[in-house]
């Protein structure tokens, strides 16, 4: 049987989320709305769509969607050539590749922003597959964008572990039957991680990695209660 290791990217490898709060926040400023910053960073890894009707609402004028989310690609695109990989991100990658698991990226970035983000982390010899919010009719926190990736790895869900750092990934990971690994290195407090789906919480990619041998990556092991 294969085992998926299915991995968020921005908040999970790269120290991206922040960077994105500031880009939507000037994007959406400079249309008109006054959006909290706060709001804004609950609703990183949502894509772009489902992200302005979370800040927006439902009943917005969605003619400004388009133009809002190539505002909000302009100003993140200034960041590209140094965005910041987590500490440890790639060497969590090639352990579990080394372990056997088949490591695919589970991500609402896309084109130039994901290519940005894996020459930032930096283990594409690790990687198995990506699949973007592009390849599915819903993005997270619906459970299409995990389905792909374990079709991806051939693996079933009872075979993998999805990483990420908000209730989205957990969300989505829960739904599609999967393990889910919470990491608070997005800003994203515990308590919500685990309520969302978490069976482990984590700091960062470095602790992770730190406590693999207990944790949900271990051989028969799923239920772990760690929390950092």
């Amino acid at each position: 049987m294969n085992r998926a290791a299915l991995f968020d990217v921005d908040g999970t490898l790269a120290d991206t989320n922040h960077l994105h709060v500031v880009c939507w926040w000037e994007a959406l400023r400079q249309a008109g709305h006054d959006v909290a910053m706060h709001d804004i960073h609950r609703s990183i890894g949502l894509p772009g769509e489902d992200l302005l009707g979370y800040l927006l609402g439902e009943d917005r004028d969605t003619s400004e969607d388009d133009m809002l989310s190539a505002a909000h690609s302009t100003l993140y695109g200034t960041y590209f050539d140094r965005l910041p990989p987590l500490d440890a991100a790639a060497d969590l990658l090639r352990e579990l590749d080394r372990r056997g698991w088949r490591v695919v990226l589970v991500t609402s970035a896309k084109d130039a922003e994901l290519d940005a983000l894996r020459r930032a982390v930096d283990a594409d010899d690790a990687i198995t597959a990506t699949a973007s919010s592009d390849d599915v009719s819903e993005g997270k926190p619906a459970p299409d964008p995990v389905h792909h990736a374990l079709g991806l790895a051939d693996a079933p869900a009872h075979g993998a572990v999805l990483v990420g750092d908000t209730v989205w990934d957990m969300q989505a990971g829960s739904r599609a039957g999967v393990a889910c690994v919470g990491l608070l290195c997005g800003g994203i407090p515990r308590r919500d991680l685990e309520e969302a789906g978490a069976r482990a919480v984590y700091r960062h990619p470095a602790d992770l990695l730190a406590h693999i041998d207990s944790s949900p990556f271990a051989d028969g092991h799923r239920s772990p209660n760690h929390t950092a």
